[in-house]
């Protein structure tokens, strides 16, 4: 009789680990191929109600999904010409800016040297030292940039077309999910499958009714407070507020800087940190729980870690679609007895501490004592 192969701890452990590093590093390399097939993958799963619309009023489905990428085709290049309008008046004002920026720059060297009493000419040698090492370091930095702005521009265009291909093989592909896990586990294979399709579709849709409600709160705040470029800053900030945790950060930098150089004092730099931070406890306390975290339950030091880790591995796209992606993982983990216990831990569902009750003392029986 053959007997069972047991390997130590040790042993499993440095196989788990070698096979975590192997496919951590095929997600790196393979980067320019998964990040544009998640992303479409997404969005066919957003747009395949759409599609569906068209095919009930017996239109051909191929005719149907084109209709559908040419109307989201559309919308994304108006939104894009919309925001270069935009951004070409604040170029046009930037030169203005820098120069205030400057001034201000001077004032502050000025304050700092009479303050810890040091000579005005080392800031300014430190200062031209700095910049001009970090103008010889980004020289093939520039040049990365410029590369990788190509290889963006390819990705953008393959995804309509990796969008139109998932839509047409839609039905061969979950057919082909359901035939891997065989014909016995088919009916929890089409529960997982569908579950996964709603979770994207009502997520992606929080997302979108929660940039646009930011958009509207941010931009109110700016033109009440009189800061220029209101409308651009406000859209911005809500596709920033669109990164969990991180951009915020980024999205109150930008109007506080604008403040700073535009306005007579700076004090409105604190009027817009206290209204964004305003609109981030509506944000965080009702928009958030009641439109976008309703269809995800993943707890917040999961939401953390999961940012910054898709973060380094695939960069800003991984921040974006690192907390779908966690989702994913855990509505599966849900399914899968073995995998349950990481599917709670991934969860927001808090047990109950019983670990600091104290028990209540027996009262003595006073008829025994007796």
């Amino acid at each position: 009789m053959d007997k069972e192969l047991k390997f130590p701890l040790y042993a499993k452990a440095s196989f788990f680990f070698i096979g975590m590093f192997a496919f951590i590093s095929m997600l790196y390399i393979g980067k320019s191929i998964i990040i544009p097939l998640i992303f479409a993958t997404m969005l066919a799963i957003v747009l395949h109600p759409i599609v569906n619309f068209f095919v009930k009023l017996r239109i051909n489905r191929v005719l149907s999904i084109s209709i559908t990428l040419v109307i989201a085709i559309l919308l994304f290049f108006g939104l894009a010409t919309f925001l270069f309008s935009q951004i070409s008046g604040f170029s046009e004002s930037w030169p203005k800016l820098v120069e205030k920026f400057n001034s201000y720059v001077n004032e502050i060297l000025d304050w700092i040297s009479g303050y810890f009493d040091i000579s005005p000419q080392k800031i300014l040698e430190w200062i031209t030292k700095t910049k001009g090492e970090i103008l010889n370091s980004s020289g093939t930095a520039i040049g990365q940039t410029l590369v990788n702005v190509g290889n963006g521009l390819v990705v953008v265009l393959l995804i309509p077309v990796y969008i139109f291909m998932l839509l047409f093989y839609q039905p061969l592909l979950i057919e082909f999910v359901r035939r891997i896990f065989g014909t016995d586990n088919r009916e929890e294979v089409s529960k997982i499958i569908t579950q996964v399709k709603r979770l994207i579709q009502s997520y992606l849709s929080g997302l979108v009714i929660e940039a646009i409600l930011v958009a509207i709160l941010d931009t109110a705040a700016l033109l009440i407070l009189g800061i220029e470029y209101a409308l651009l800053l406000g859209i911005i900030g809500a596709l920033l507020n669109v990164i969990p945790y991180i951009g915020g950060l980024v999205a109150v930098a930008l109007p506080m800087m604008v403040a700073i150089v535009t306005k007579s004092s700076p004090l409105y730099a604190l009027y817009v940190m206290a209204a964004y931070y305003f609109i981030q406890l509506i944000d965080n306390n009702f928009i958030v729980p009641k439109i976008v975290a309703s269809k995800v339950k993943i707890n917040a030091l999961v939401s953390i870690v999961v940012v910054l880790a898709f973060g380094a591995l695939w960069g800003i796209p991984g921040m974006f679609i690192s907390i779908p992606l966690t989702a994913i993982i855990k509505l599966i983990f849900d399914h899968i007895e073995p995998l349950k216990p990481w599917g709670f831990l991934l969860g927001d569902t808090m047990p109950v501490m019983t670990i600091f009750k104290i028990k209540p003392k027996k009262k003595p029986d006073i008829l025994k004592e007796r």
